[in-house]
């Protein structure tokens, strides 16, 4: 059986959508942030990153969200959450969700985890990057409207995890200042994902 380590409100929420949406035999452990979990010896054992999520598969432990998106993608097939039999639109796929991972999510880390870049005693840059996350982030989903969210979905017809994983990080976008109605796709998007009863039991799993 496949487990997820996750945390509450963290992007490892698209790779359990992945999972639930992929019909898989899975089970999930928490990591409460909170209780910094995420740096006990136990959990370092799993992911010595100490960052979630984690997956556990009978061959090993992966991590990094693009990569857990693609090995449920692959390892469940008939699913169809990715376009697997057309290299190009499966290389788009992980294009898209790179760019989520190393670029949009960067950004919003700003917000909270300025200590990452910064010396944590250093309260004027980490104002200062704080007081970026709403232009950062904003300038990231004004390019998703225009150019990435092809509608109705990423890769336009098709549904797909790059859907699960953008509709993760649109979650975000209140608490780093910005207003929803100005990115109507994106908005959109996220009010339909929000209506999918599988995305409804997965948040409702996740806040229990």
């Amino acid at each position: 059986m496949i487990t997820l380590y996750y945390a509450h409100g963290t992007c490892a929420l698209a790779s359990h959508l992945a999972l639930e949406y992929a019909g898989a035999d899975y089970q999930t452990v928490r990591i409460d942030f909170a209780k910094k979990e995420q740096r006990s010896p136990g959990y370092l054992r799993v992911n010595p990153k100490g960052r979630v999520p984690a997956l556990v598969t009978e061959q090993g432990v992966l991590t990094e969200t693009p990569a857990l998106l693609q090995f449920i993608s692959q390892s469940y097939p008939g699913a169809r959450l990715s376009p697997l039999d057309n290299p190009f639109l499966m290389a788009r796929v992980n294009e898209f969700n790179s760019y989520l991972c190393s670029t949009v999510h960067i950004a919003h880390a700003h917000r909270m985890r300025g200590y990452r870049w910064v010396d944590e005693n250093d309260a004027q840059a980490i104002a200062a990057m704080q007081k970026k996350v709403p232009q950062s982030v904003g300038e990231c989903f004004q390019l998703i409207e225009r150019e990435l969210l092809k509608g109705p979905w990423v890769l336009g017809e098709a549904f797909s995890v790059c859907d699960m994983y953008l509709f993760t990080l649109a979650q975000w976008m209140e608490a780093d200042g910005l207003e929803p109605s100005r990115y109507p796709k994106v908005a959109d998007h996220r009010r339909r994902m929000t209506a999918d009863p599988v995305v409804a039991k997965v948040l409702a799993a996740q806040a229990g």
